[in-house]
């Protein structure tokens, strides 16, 4: 059966446009923790060079990271994350929590929060408090044309 030729309008597509291919992710990662020089990316991500340099001006020109220069010679640059990247960090702190529980048991990174404690997110709702269950959720399409099930019969 051949894709639709208008799926469904969705922002989580239009977000993993921008940073769903895996090295996005590594570099906010990075940046977030502190490491925005290209050198620290390439250790300790892994990706080719061309591929980092790609991925780095996309998250540029989209604003979700800033380029600053620390040294005119040579011309040295580091990353720096904007707000939009700091709006992404749950995404990467709850991707980090499900990858510890179901593919890397050994949990190579703990994240500590001001309180002391190890962090164990949640997500809850902002207006009553409560913890988000699957079961306690349901979805309003907002698009013109769009049911829950797909597209309206016309």
């Amino acid at each position: 059966m051949a894709a639709p030729k208008n799926p469904r309008p969705c922002s989580i597509a239009g977000a993993l446009d921008l940073v769903g291919e895996k090295y996005a992710l590594l570099i906010l990662r990075e940046v977030l923790l502190g490491n925005g020089r290209f050198d620290q990316l390439i250790r300790n991500i892994g990706a080719p060079r061309d591929v980092l340099s790609a991925r780095l001006r996309r998250l540029v020109d989209a604003g979700v990271l800033t380029k600053h220069t620390y040294s005119d010679r040579p011309p040295r640059h580091d990353y720096r994350p904007t707000q939009a990247a700091l709006d992404l960090e749950p995404v990467l702190i709850t991707l980090m929590t499900w990858g510890d529980r179901y593919l890397r048991p050994d949990r190579p990174m703990l994240l500590e929060h001001t309180c002391g404690h190890e962090l164990h997110p949640r997500l809850t709702c902002a207006t009553c408090g409560h913890e988000i269950s699957h079961e306690d959720l349901t979805a309003h399409p907002q698009t013109p044309g769009w049911t829950v099930s797909g597209p309206s019969p016309a």
